[in-house]
């Protein structure tokens, strides 16, 4: 009953979108009380079409047919007001910029929570410590360290990268740092042990101040080592010591590696890469994960060939995928293999390997086609299992034999998604889009599985388990646009793709282009992103932004019934079209 009343209401909303603002001034964007370290700021809304309306006394000039507006506006530091008039109709909105730097003390003092390392951290004999502080810029600032005195002095140059949503906007040039008040140092230490917090020594004006470090530091024992095992399903392995460093591929359940360093809640393995402490688990009696193997085989499964590699212990192991290639690297492995078994089969043309480095091999799958449709990875035991999917039964345009899953993006009240000038959020749209995808590809004879079918409210993790135990030919996640604060929302429309995994690539750049021609739409870009629903690896996946509800103009496209029956007859056709492509081009 809920969805169909859900689909009521949103018919209502769409083909009538005055309706729904009635005659009222009406703004979605920015919520109350919005705080935001932007330069800038757009007021998303709408009202009547006939009449005025101001911005602080000032016209809005740029509105669509129906009265939606989009302006852009700077922010000054600290708080700022916006008030929009439309005859008697009055809103105002509060908006607070704040500093994206963190600004030196004026007084003989350090900046509150700038001292670096802010956390418990461990490291190996003789690698370098680093610390980090901001006070005074007429200071001079020391680090007391067990016995030893590190200086921190301010950097020669600095600069600042934005943030990676800069990308959307095209503004992901570095800046000039301010690196007043800035003051850095490292050292290492050749003796293994607990050496505390560290002591932070601020002199001006002949006058000292002290503050410990909130995070102590360990040197650890070459002699002794601690080894965990990953226990979850897919341990989420990094860069860095944090999730704003990059995702590596991650480490099957059972993966064991030896900690070389911590940071807080964050392990640092000893092939390089970082993981959660809670998905893993401590060793009682650890063995240096060093393995040993031999020999390795092919076997042909339904739908799968599987690559199994019998191992001493459960190493990691990382992927990359190229052009008519797959490589699959264990670390911490040395090979004693003077026989493989690799019968010929549907996916793979030849198998190279080779000890590239000691404790790390490669073996490089030469692939039979340029399409990769996915794989698999898991530790049975301590062998690892490498399964590569099988190109689906494609027969022309049809689709018959073909399982797609839709995940129309958002939804319930809880997750609206982003939200268009009348109100109306991108989770009734994208369920409405969804609906009629499914059935244009239903007609074609595909299967269609939808992760949602209502109001439900899902995770992205709960998405990508429906991918992963599904295992759909393709997966797509349905979704409509939006922008960071400093984007232009007037000037900025068209239609977007993102993918992640290198399978789904060509998916992506397909859809955008067929949909851009044939619908005649702007084209926002292809991205590279590294998002939930891009990231399964059972099946190409790539997330579809297909126009920008916080666009005016392009939101009446967005919400047009005859134009949404069109978008899903196109992308049926353009998903046809590429499966037909992956049969002419081997």
């Amino acid at each position: 009953m809920r969805q169909v009343l859900g689909a009521t209401l949103l018919t209502l909303i769409i083909s009538s979108p005055a309706a729904y603002g009635g005659e009222a001034l009406k703004v979605v964007y920015p919520p109350p009380q919005h705080q935001t370290t932007a330069a800038q700021i757009f007021l998303i809304g709408t009202a009547p079409p006939q009449g005025e309306v101001t911005v602080n006394g000032e016209g809005i000039g740029d509105r669509s047919p129906t009265g939606n507006f989009a302006p852009s506006f700077p922010l000054q530091l600290g708080d700022n007001t916006f008030t929009l008039r439309y005859q008697d109709q009055t809103v105002t909105i509060q908006v607070q910029r704040r500093a994206t730097q963190v600004a030196p003390p004026t007084t003989l003092s350090f900046a509150d929570q700038s001292l670096v390392p802010a956390v418990d951290i461990s490291r190996q004999i003789n690698e370098p410590v680093c610390f980090e502080a901001i006070a005074p810029p007429y200071a001079t600032v020391a680090v007391q360290l067990a016995n030893h005195t590190i200086p921190l002095l301010p950097p020669s140059q600095s600069v600042n990268l934005p943030p990676n949503s800069a990308a959307l906007t095209d503004s992901n040039q570095p800046t000039p740092a301010g690196a007043a008040g800035l003051y850095q140092g490292c050292t290492a230490v050749s003796t293994p042990g607990n050496l505390g917090r560290p002591l932070f020594k601020l002199t001006a004006n002949g006058a000292t101040v002290s503050q410990a470090g909130p995070g102590s530091i360990t040197i650890l024992s070459p002699a002794e080592f601690s080894v965990v095992e990953v226990t979850s399903a897919q341990g989420v392995a990094r860069t860095g010591p944090s999730t704003s460093y990059s995702r590596l591929p991650p480490l099957p359940q059972g993966t064991r590696a030896r900690i070389t360093g911590s940071e807080g809640e964050w392990l640092r393995l000893d092939y390089g890469a970082w993981i959660k402490q809670k998905e893993t688990q401590a060793i009682a009696t650890p063995i240096l994960p060093q393995a040993i193997i031999r020999s390795f085989r092919t076997r042909q499964v339904p739908g799968w060939t599987e690559v199994e590699f019998p191992l001493t212990r459960p190493v990691p192991v990382s992927v990359s995928q190229g052009d008519r290639t797959f490589t699959l690297t264990l670390y911490n492995t040395t090979a004693q293999t003077d026989l493989a078994r690799l019968d010929d089969g549907p996916v793979i043309d030849r198998l190279d390997w080779e000890q590239v480095a000691p404790g790390r091999i490669e073996y490089r799958f030469n692939l039979k086609s340029r399409q990769q449709w996915g794989y698999k990875l898991r530790y049975q035991g301590t062998s690892l299992i490498l399964s590569l999917r099988h190109s689906p039964p494609i027969v022309g345009r049809d689709l018959s034999g073909l399982k797609i899953l839709l995940d129309p993006g958002h939804g319930s009240p809880n997750d609206l998604g982003a939200v268009g000038p009348t109100g109306v959020p991108e989770k009734d749209v994208t369920i409405v889009i969804s609906k009629l995808l499914r059935a244009e590809l239903q007609q074609r004879g595909a299967t269609v599985v939808m992760t949602r079918e209502g109001d439900e409210d899902l995770y992205p993790q709960d998405r990508v388990d429906v991918i992963n135990a599904t295992e759909p030919a393709i997966a797509l996640s349905v979704h409509y646009n939006a922008l960071p604060d400093n984007g232009d929302a007037i000037n900025t429309a068209g239609i977007g793709m993102f993918w992640y995994q290198a399978q789904s690539h060509s998916l992506a750049t397909f859809l955008h282009n067929y949909l851009v021609k044939e619908l005649n739409r702007p084209s926002y870009g292809i991205f590279w992103d590294n998002l939930a629903l891009t990231r399964p690896t059972v099946a190409p996946a790539v997330l579809l932004e297909l126009g920008f509800m916080i666009n005016p103009t392009e939101f009446e496209w967005i919400t047009d019934p005859e134009a949404q029956k069109r978008l899903a007859a196109t992308l049926a056709d353009g998903i046809s079209e590429w499966f037909t492509s992956k049969i002419d081009s081997p």
